[in-house]
């Protein structure tokens, strides 16, 4: 052989070796790795191999369903109402998956350990397999209540708001809308440079539809947060009442010299410098409640606040990634002032605003909030389901919570949220506190409404917390969405 030969020899021989190498290499090390990547088109294809089970509503609305394909992933995921229920469902898409699509991803697509049995009997019966349903506990009612009340005020706006419904008994989220919003349709198409684009369009948008406004953006909470501040000022001193008269001064005088007010300067009461807390709550004065922040103190105050599940930033809710709620306690009692009536650094997400009247609720006790109901192969045997758990069993006494829900009430009847109280009518009965809050983050110059609320009050089924971004006074803005989802739900029972 000559020398030329001898070397091409040789060279074929170590790249044959190389690539052996490579191959062991790849199957050994970076098998895990390389099936796993959102561009693995055969990995896709595998996940895909079983027709993917349906989301539904817990009143039954198929809110995600698949129909066959004649591509490489044989079905395509269709979204009912997309927007009104991407927060919740989140989206399925060749590349990626989020929301409950993400969380529920082994059961939905018919993969996961609980069905292997179920899957092996439909195989040797030649029984189309199909991936598990997953039941949400949202209501459709509430759900597009709380959406539309949402579009009705921030429609061509460049603002945002969220709004979440509670079973307070159970925690069950009955209603978790956001806006701007998306259709998931545009993510489940199969055509990757659709997929592309409209990924890429998403993207651009600001404020972004992507985002879960219900439990991921945190705003000022305004006066809705004097539920925490009279909390923690009963729990002080058992002596205290719904009687017990606050120093109610127009204005305030800091400790820094600083001055706050009234909205409008207002005077609470009826002017003579003290007023029963439950005349200040429905009135929803400022300077009363400043001045509990100050004598209370920071620490106090923060104390409360994560009682009710503020600063907790492992509130594990499958399918909805949660921003904690902020507390942040401040040496400076000028600041704690502020952060007593829900401005200065105190911020809270629509979640946690529903969490605050849940509480009141229950009579003190904050249930851990859940989306996932339960999920039901083909054969429709139940192969999970979630129990409600209790987050904090005393978050304040029922007898404080009494004086609480009487405080709600009377804003509804004669208070800063009386305007609904036509709500009344035919014995319903509605707690609620409002909330308008000053953002210096809000390029919008109106300040953003809040409004937290719970119904019937005598028996509670739904706990409502509303937060629209810019606009306006909580009382015109947030309460009456509010309201509607209240209504819309309790109607599905029966009771109007």
């Amino acid at each position: 052989m000559n020398r030329a030969l001898k070397r091409i020899s040789f060279a074929v021989l170590a790249m044959f070796l190389l690539l052996l190498i490579n191959v062991n290499f790849l199957q050994g090390f970076e098998a895990t790795s390389l099936s796993t990547r959102p561009f693995n088109d055969r990995a896709v294809s595998e996940a895909n191999k079983y027709q993917r089970g349906d989301i539904e509503t817990a009143d039954g609305m198929k809110i995600a369903t698949t129909k066959p394909t004649q591509d490489l992933y044989h079905f395509e995921r269709v979204y009912t109402d997309g927007a009104v229920y991407a927060p919740v469902t989140g989206y399925d898409s060749i590349y990626s998956a989020t929301g409950v699509e993400h969380a529920e991803d082994a059961l939905l697509s018919g993969n996961g350990s609980q069905l292997a049995f179920r899957n092996f009997i439909d195989m040797i019966t030649n029984k189309p397999q199909k991936g598990a349903t997953v039941q949400l506990t949202i209501n459709s009612k509430a759900q597009l209540a709380a959406y539309q009340g949402l579009a009705h005020i921030l429609q061509g706006t460049n603002r945002v708001g969220g709004v979440v419904a509670l079973n307070p008994q159970t925690g069950a989220i009955l209603a978790m809308a956001s806006f701007p919003s998306y259709d998931p349709n545009l993510l489940a198409t199969h055509d990757g440079n659709k997929l592309n684009s409209n990924d890429s369009a998403l993207l651009k948008l600001s404020p972004s539809p992507l985002l879960n406004n219900a439990t991921q953006t945190t705003l000022p909470p305004g006066s809705t947060f004097k539920i925490v501040t009279s909390s923690s000022w009963f729990t002080q001193d058992p002596t205290r009442n719904l009687g017990s008269l606050l120093d109610s001064p127009q204005p305030l005088k800091l400790p820094n010299g600083n001055q706050l007010s009234n909205d409008n300067g207002e005077v609470c009461g009826n002017g003579s410098g003290k007023t029963p807390i439950l005349q200040a709550f429905a009135q929803s004065c400022n300077t009363p409640f400043a001045e509990l922040g100050i004598q209370l103190g920071g620490a106090t105050l923060k104390t409360t606040a994560e009682a009710f599940g503020m600063n907790n930033a492992h509130l594990d809710i499958p399918g909805v990634t949660v921003a904690p709620s902020n507390f942040t306690a401040e040496g400076d009692k000028s600041f704690t002032a502020f952060d007593a009536i829900g401005q200065h650094d105190t911020t809270v997400t629509p979640l946690q605003e529903a969490m605050f009247a849940a509480t009141v609720a229950t009579g003190g006790k904050l249930m851990k909030p859940y989306l996932i109901q339960q999920v039901t192969a083909s054969d429709l045997a139940v192969v999970q389901s979630v129990a409600p758990t209790v987050l904090n069993p005393a978050v304040i006494s029922p007898t404080v919570a009494g004086y609480l829900k009487q405080m709600m009430i009377q804003v509804v009847q004669t208070g800063t949220a009386s305007a609904f109280n036509a709500a009344n009518e035919n014995g319903l009965q509605i707690a609620g506190k409002t909330g308008t809050a000053q953002n210096g983050a809000n390029a919008n110059p109106n300040p953003d409404a809040v409004f937290t609320a719970f119904a019937p009050a005598d028996n509670p089924k739904i706990a409502v917390g509303v937060i629209v971004q810019g606009a306006g006074y909580g009382a015109a803005a947030a309460a009456p969405i509010a309201v509607a989802v209240i209504q819309a739900y309790l109607a599905t029972l029966g009771i109007r």
